[in-house]
């Protein structure tokens, strides 16, 4: 039957330098989906979720959707499964560009990349051929320098790279794509690294996916496209300004968490919002690949075009380390990108750093001339830079998160994480529902598992209330569900601004040959929800682990519009467990059951 599936894997163990093609499994595929849903099926199929991360025994999935490179908007997006070493649990880190379209194009539905080299490598494909080829000469390269040198040697390739950090096996290193897309969360580059892999280069003399039926494709595409095109937020905010119009409008609901979360009001908050950031900088928009949207921006640093800044690292190098420079954030962010940092993470954990420099645990005779004091611009660039670099001992354990760098000075309390991963930049004591999400994200402190933020702040598809409970644990299964849905189809979530799974159903069905109505798909985004979660019980997982940081259940927000608000997770955490059929934070028989699922270990 023809599908968007490419129906073929590539098996590569860099031990034995052997290469396996692999049939797809398409019953599976038609459980799971594909991207992130497949591939974490397939993880916990492997036996991954007790092995130790950075071991030669874990395993990289590298896995595009369902809908990647088809005709479907947004379509430009792939997945990076494995076990996280950040975490322990499972990763499973998106990213945009054009590498997950081009690996479709070349015919692999996924890579399962397995084993450690004896020495740097990295895999090259053109189209049906797969090698691995020596990677020496490339290592200590900043992503945008090992990006132009193997386009050299390759020079239609999209690239995949690491950074140093991921050489250095930090903990929160991320993987680069097309120069500044990021696969950035739970320590994906350290895997890598970890394998002495360090880049992937695609070449596909394709440039098309052919759907199960291109006329049912092209009418559902034309009436996303019409969604897209209505909706004021992917037509006009994220066009206009990026993310980063969400400052402002974060900022003034009060939900803006300040120096380490110790505020969540930012009075200077504008001077490093989206608005300010296009008036100052900005050169053009930047697009993944079939993308009508185009959220990603380009700016000037030092007078030369490069990657700007998501609403997340603007918020974590600005309001949460107190700093109002914009230059030094965009700066920061790009050397982010150019070390293969998370962009999130390794903010949050400076501004982590400045807390304990705040209260004396972090002596100045560590901090090698440059102290990590609140607002200081240049230590939000320089630290960046030593992380990546790994060049002391306080920034090699910055480098590993801010739950470790906390815990080693005696105050976990100000690791703003959630499984040992940091939060992002929306305050749950302001926003209860999101709370809720942070507290049960399978892979630890994330927001795009569940974005409550949508209807609760931004009012779609309805506006809540963000202040109450009632329906909160409702609202957040569903959206975490459809997330899932769309994470494995290969699409962009800031569609789901425009979209709902009435469109994702007809373009996933036109696409794959599948027949799933309304309710039909969001049960394979409930299925995924709870393999992850077995994976994560497996791994380790306790039902403590599902928690918030007691900042934000104890300490009462002190200034802003939310001024005196504590989040309720106590209420609504029993509610959730009830809604999903879990009890102690994990599946009951009976869930597993009707969806489908056995729990293999």
């Amino acid at each position: 039957m023809k599908s968007s599936y490419m129906g073929k894997i590539a098996r590569i163990n860099l031990t034995t330098r052997e290469v396996k093609v692999e049939n797809l499994d398409y019953e599976l595929a038609q459980k799971f989906i594909g991207g992130r849903g497949l591939g974490t099926a397939m993880l916990y199929d492997e036996g991954i979720a007790t092995v130790d991360p950075l071991s030669s025994d874990n395993k990289l999935i590298y896995i595009t959707g369902a809908m990647t490179g088809t005709a479907s908007p947004t379509s430009g997006r792939y997945m990076v499964v494995t076990k996280s070493p950040l975490t322990g649990m499972i990763a499973s880190s998106n990213s945009g560009g054009i590498w997950g379209a081009k690996l479709k194009y070349a015919g692999w539905e996924a890579l399962i990349v397995e084993g450690k080299a004896d020495s740097w490598v990295y895999i090259n494909i053109v189209d049906d051929k797969i090698e691995i080829l020596p990677a020496d000469e490339y290592v200590g390269m900043l992503s945008e320098e090992a990006d132009a040198a193997f386009k050299k040697v390759h020079e239609k390739a999209s690239v995949l790279n690491i950074g140093p950090a991921g050489e250095h096996l930090s903990l929160l290193a991320a993987i680069m794509n097309d120069k500044d897309r990021a696969a950035g969360r739970s320590g994906v580059g350290a895997v890598m690294g970890s394998k002495n892999l360090k880049a992937i280069t695609v070449t596909a003399t394709k440039n098309t996916v052919e759907p199960h039926d291109a006329a049912k494709l092209k009418t559902a595409m034309a009436n996303s496209l019409k969604k897209i095109k209505e909706n004021a937020v992917t037509h006009a905010g994220l066009p206009t300004y990026g993310t980063a119009v969400l400052v402002n409008i974060i900022n003034n609901t009060g939900a803006f968490p300040t120096k380490n979360w110790q505020e969540s009001y930012f009075p200077e908050a504008d001077e490093t919002s989206g608005e300010t950031l296009k008036e100052k900088y900005l050169v053009k928009n930047n697009y993944c690949h079939r993308c009508p949207i185009g959220c990603g921006r380009v700016v000037t640093i030092d007078g030369e075009a490069k990657g700007g800044p998501e609403y997340e690292p603007l918020w974590a190098y600005g309001g949460n380390c107190g700093v109002k420079d914009l230059n030094a954030i965009d700066k920061a962010n790009f050397y982010c990108n150019e070390y293969g940092l998370d962009a999130i993470s390794t903010p949050c954990t400076i501004a982590a750093a400045m807390e304990l420099y705040q209260h004396g645990c972090i002596k100045d005779e560590e901090c090698d001339g440059m102290p990590l004091a609140w607002g200081n611009a240049e230590a939000i660039v320089e630290w960046t830079k030593r992380m990546g670099e790994a060049s002391s001992p306080l920034a090699k354990l910055m480098a590993d998160g801010s739950y470790r760098l906390c815990k080693h000075y005696g105050h976990p309390e100000f690791s703003m994480s959630v499984k040992k991963q940091e939060l992002p930049a929306y305050d749950a004591r302001a926003v209860q529902g999101i709370g809720i999400t942070y507290a049960t994200s399978n892979r630890g402190g994330c927001h795009v598992r569940g974005y409550l933020i949508s209807p609760e702040v931004l009012g779609l598809p309805e506006q809540l209330d963000r202040t109450t409970t009632e329906g909160k644990a409702t609202w957040c299964k569903i959206f975490q569900d459809l997330t899932a849905v769309i994470d494995s189809m290969g699409l962009c979530l800031f569609s789901s601004f425009a979209l709902g799974a009435q469109e994702y159903a007809d373009l996933l069905n036109a696409g794959t040959g599948t027949n799933y109505d309304v309710a039909g798909l969001l049960e394979v985004g409930e299925r995924i929800y709870n393999i992850e979660r077995l994976f994560n019980k497996a791994a380790g997982m306790k039902p403590e682990d599902d928690r918030l940081p007691k900042r934000l259940t104890e300490e009462p927000i002190v200034n802003g519009p939310s001024e005196g608000m504590v989040s309720q997770i106590k209420v609504t955490l029993p509610q959730y467990y009830e809604v999903r059929g879990w009890k102690d934070a994990f599946p009951t028989k009976e869930t597993l059951d009707r969806l489908g699922l056995v729990e293999k270990y």
